[in-house]
């Protein structure tokens, strides 16, 4: 008998993005995302100009984790912004759109 070595799955090293925030800086647009697992992911949003409108940020932020959450775990999600709160500064939840077809086109959620 031939044993073969078990793979262990390995953990996204990127956890499923739960909320964002963004905020306008004299710098530029910076954001966090945090996770359902409790990691957050900080940084400037590289391809949007300083003195881009809270719209085009915004959609940028979006596009970034819709990407990360399909590039990770192969789940589509909707982003959706809450009302600001103050000024230069927006929330949004990630939420799961829907679960990866399976082999045959069927969603399995």
């Amino acid at each position: 008998m031939v044993r073969r070595k078990q793979e262990k799955k390995r953990r996204p090293p990127f956890g499923m993005p739960e909320s964002i925030v963004l905020l306008a800086t004299p710098e530029g647009w910076r954001h966090s995302v945090l996770t359902i697992e409790g990691g957050m992911l900080c940084g400037r949003l590289a391809d949007v100009p300083v003195d881009a409108g809270p719209a085009e940020a915004r959609a940028a932020a979006a596009a970034m984790v819709v990407g990360l959450a399909h590039d990770f775990h192969e789940v589509r999600v909707d982003v959706t912004w809450d009302p600001p709160r103050e000024p230069g500064s927006w929330t949004a939840q990630v939420t799961a759109a829907s679960t990866p077809p399976d082999a045959f086109g069927r969603t399995t959620g």
